[in-house]
């Protein structure tokens, strides 16, 4: 399970999830990757297990690149504790994911699988998602 060694502040503000991502939109290490439509928190569970689905769909071929990690604490009050009385206990650890945001990569496979493979992965997910391909660098260089 993904967690943060250690942190700074154990109690964190939950932000805001408006706007796109600000980098990571585009496929950098693998050949197709799995891109956010909306903006949501992603739990560690919720990363594993679609990591999980695409290794077993690949029978352990290709290679797979997380590109998210979950690194914000979201608390929460024990069941059946009156309000008030400070901010609750750390519960768990989310990814705040924005639209547009590469989460998944894969690579080393042949498209079928790899479309199978983030599609299984996009089903274990909270939000919704596209396959995307990477983009060949054209014709055009910019060396001076």
């Amino acid at each position: 399970m993904l967690v943060p060694k250690r942190v700074k502040h154990r109690r964190e503000f939950r932000g805001k999830m408006r706007g796109e991502a600000k980098g990571g939109k585009e496929v950098a290490f693998g050949e197709y990757g799995l891109q956010a439509v909306d903006s949501h928190w992603i739990t560690n569970r919720q990363i594993e297990a679609a990591r999980i689905a695409m290794t077993r769909y690949m029978k352990r071929g290709g290679k797979v690149w997380i590109k998210i990690f979950p690194h914000k604490s979201y608390t929460a009050k024990a069941i059946g504790v009156r309000m008030g009385s400070g901010k609750g206990a750390p519960e768990g650890w989310v990814a705040p994911v924005k639209r547009g945001k590469i989460m998944f990569e894969i690579a080393g496979v042949s498209e079928e699988v790899a479309r199978e493979a983030l599609r299984l992965a996009s089903h274990k997910l909270p939000m919704k998602t596209k396959i995307v391909k990477r983009e060949e660098m054209g014709g055009e260089s910019n060396e001076g």
